[in-house]
């Protein structure tokens, strides 16, 4: 018979191991351990704990590490966390055995959302103090990513408004079929008889429920368009909600959006990211499906979070507009944008721009030459293997393709949380002896 290696998963060890034998060197739990305890600056979650009673907490560097390695190795529920720190050797290295239970994670990322988020500017630092930041040349974009909250669970205005009556006519019909029975039974039983409850009392709370709802939703959507009216300069009194906008009763701040997988309820998270790292530089989140409308808040992210703006910038034409190539001119970028989505092989030159548009869209038309251009071309070509690549590691190797929290604070806190965790590995993997 061939003899095997010795298999004796009983034997007793005649002195326990360390913890740290268990990984490679190379795994990036001992260089996040060294980052949160020794080159993070958690005061702000210290100062938040200064003032209370009770059981002493968890270290916040424990917390905090505990929610990177976590991104790191595709875990993001609370549940899903706390398992791994009872039976991942990466997480016990990390947390010293320590096994804080899913209450105490939850609560710890509802508490600090925005100390965890600002942790995202010192990691950034710590980039760029390690010269993988340059902003020589970013590239923007944006994806759509699914909210905690599914597209059946919207309703449109107009469809609220007949909705709402007839549930109400049912609730009405089931309160006097209730009245009518009682009286039946007052007559049958005497008014001091018990008898039996109103019929079919637990639908009716489904229903009252549901109505609370679409009134709560209504009540948005009337605000959401009183406030754009504001926006415009026009009587908000004189607002109108068009019967097809919708409200998702789950998560009433994300939106219908089209993805690749259909029309979804999601969240469009942006990123800017350097092309010689692919660290990302900037981000941002917000319910708004176009991208148009975001060039120039990640514009002024990036200026706050590296105190100066891009060399370069290169972007889809989801950006392509008029102002946002002005506010680029502003901020002495030099910018490539697409004006429309090309088809294969298409040269940019295919819309030459009329002649009445010179003096009418200058930027635009100074784009469409540089578009038109060999070195135009060729930087242009840098946006697919700049900011692309991240959101593929983002959803693809690390796995998140939907938020777990609602709201656009709450999640607007995780997606900085991705962003920190993407940097933290460049970082590592920059740290790497080649």
């Amino acid at each position: 018979m061939r003899p095997y290696r010795e298999y004796a998963p009983d034997q007793g060890l005649l002195l326990p191991p360390s913890l740290a034998q268990l990984l490679p060197e190379e795994d990036p739990v001992f260089f996040l351990r060294e980052v949160v305890t020794t080159r993070l600056d958690l005061s702000a979650f210290h100062e938040r704990y200064r003032c209370e009673r009770g059981q002493p907490p968890y270290h916040p560097a424990l917390m905090v590490g505990l929610f990177f390695y976590g991104g790191m190795q595709r875990i993001y529920s609370s549940r899903r966390l706390a398992q791994a720190c009872q039976r991942d050797a990466g997480f016990m290295i990390l947390t010293g055995r320590a096994t804080p239970d899913y209450h105490t994670i939850g609560e710890f990322r509802q508490r600090f959302t925005e100390e965890l988020a600002g942790l995202f500017a010192q990691v950034l630092r710590l980039c760029q103090e390690a010269g993988l930041v340059r902003l020589g040349h970013i590239s923007l974009d944006g994806t759509k990513v699914r909210a905690s909250a599914s597209r059946h669970k919207a309703m449109s205005y107009g469809r609220m408004l007949s909705k709402a009556e007839v549930l109400e006519a049912e609730l009405r019909r089931w309160l006097e079929e209730g009245m009518r029975q009682d009286q039946e039974e007052d007559e049958e039983y005497g008014p001091d008889d018990d008898g039996w409850s109103m019929p079919k009392e637990a639908e009716m709370k489904v229903v009252r429920r549901k109505v609370a709802q679409i009134k709560a939703g209504k009540a948005r959507l009337e605000a959401m368009f009183r406030e754009k009216a504001v926006e415009k300069g026009k009587d908000p009194e004189q607002a109108r909600v068009p019967e097809r906008a919708q409200t998702n009763f789950t998560d009433p701040e994300s939106r219908i959006m089209k993805t690749p997988e259909g029309f979804q309820q999601c969240y469009n998270a942006q990123a800017a990211v350097d092309a010689d790292s692919q660290v990302v530089v900037a981000h941002d989140l917000t319910n708004q499906g176009p991208d148009v409308q975001q060039l120039r808040p990640m514009l002024e992210a990036v200026h706050v979070f590296n105190d100066r703006y891009p060399e370069e910038l290169t972007a889809d034409a989801g950006y392509a507009s008029e102002a946002n190539f002005e506010a680029l001119a502003e901020a002495k970028t030099y910018a490539v944008i697409a004006l429309r989505r090309y088809h294969r092989d298409e040269p940019p030159d295919a819309d030459p721009a009329p002649a009445r548009a010179t003096n009418r869209w200058p930027h635009r038309n100074e784009m469409r030459r540089r578009l038109m251009t060999a070195a135009g071309k060729e930087l242009y070509k840098k946006r697919k293997q700049t900011v692309e690549p991240v959101f593929g590691q983002i959803k693809g190797a690390r796995g998140f393709r939907q938020f777990l929290r609602r709201g656009q604070a709450a999640v607007r806190g995780e997606w900085a949380l991705l962003c920190t965790v993407h940097n933290l590995l460049k970082l590592h993997q920059a740290q790497q002896p080649a």
